[in-house]
């Protein structure tokens, strides 16, 4: 397997990708992250990030000459030291059956790794006599970070993957993903809607809206608004994001009616919805 060429880079260039029914996920994508960034990838429920990560992770086949990470096409190659960590996990029948935590960490080579392995367990709070179809689904996720982290990785993309955590565990992996970047050459990309204690993690921020990247910069070239949290009790960087999901529901417009998009209920339900292909592969993906 080629080893990288250059740093753990993100790059996109012209990227549009299309569903098999005809349906357009993305279009014109072009991103360029260093390595060592923490971008967190911003937009509502339909925007995108998933079809994006699942290309970036080699898990869907981009383009030719539009993605590249480290310098190689991750579909072409596979390249060694991507990991990408999603939600069909849980759904997975497996991981609700009568198997023991040890077995699983053993059966990704935690053996191989018992310094990061006892670390990650700590950090995440795993219970080492845990039977997985005993537990709960927040549970069951610790258990999935433990394994997908156990090996290093070049470059980590998660998509919603700390929903079931509770907020110690999730602030302790995050504050785990933050000294990774900070101890060694890696590079992350986190979707996610919970933005609580999140303000001082990204070096840089991707907003998508409708399959497009509406902008990106680094963290602190973006104009966040002043907030002592008002009665709402938001974060700074949570009264960013909630302006950029207004406007985006604002262009999109109605969703059973004439949108911004030419959406009609008719069309909808022709196609099956906006990226309804990705999700019912995945789902047929997770349940094999």
């Amino acid at each position: 397997m080629a080893p990288p060429r250059s740093g753990p880079t993100v790059q996109v260039k012209d990227l549009t990708f299309a569903f098999p029914d005809g349906s357009t996920g993305l279009r014109d994508i072009a991103l360029d992250l260093p390595a060592g960034s923490r971008t967190l990838l911003i937009g509502a429920n339909g925007a995108g990030k998933t079809t994006l990560l699942r290309l970036l992770s080699g898990k869907r086949m981009a383009p030719a000459n539009t993605v590249s990470i480290a310098g190689i096409d991750p579909f072409a190659t596979g390249l060694q030291g991507v990991t990408y960590l999603g939600l069909e996990w849980v759904l997975n029948p497996i991981v609700r059956t009568d198997i023991a935590v040890p077995e699983l960490l053993k059966s990704v080579g935690g053996d191989h790794y018992p310094e990061r392995r006892d670390e990650l367990v700590r950090i995440l709070d795993v219970d080492l006599s845990w039977h997985l179809h005993a537990v709960s689904d927040g549970e069951r996720r610790r258990v999935q970070l433990t394994m997908g982290l156990l090996r290093p990785w070049t470059v980590l993309l998660l998509d919603e993957i700390t929903v079931d955590l509770d907020l110690l565990s999730r602030h302790n992996f995050l504050q785990f993903l933050k000294r990774e970047t900070e101890s060694r050459s890696c590079t992350i990309v986190y979707a996610t809607h919970i933005l609580d204690n999140l303000a001082a993690w990204p070096t840089h921020l991707v907003h998508m809206a409708l399959g497009r990247v509406k902008k990106w910069d680094e963290m602190e070239n973006f104009e966040v608004p002043a907030s002592d949290g008002g009665v709402e009790g938001n974060s700074r960087l949570g009264q960013l994001v909630l302006q950029w999901l207004r406007d985006d529901l604002e262009e999109r417009g109605p969703r059973n009616g004439q949108g911004a998009e030419g959406r009609t209920y008719e069309h909808m339900k022709g196609i099956g919805g906006y990226g309804a292909e990705e999700y019912k592969e995945e789902l047929k993906g997770a349940r094999k």
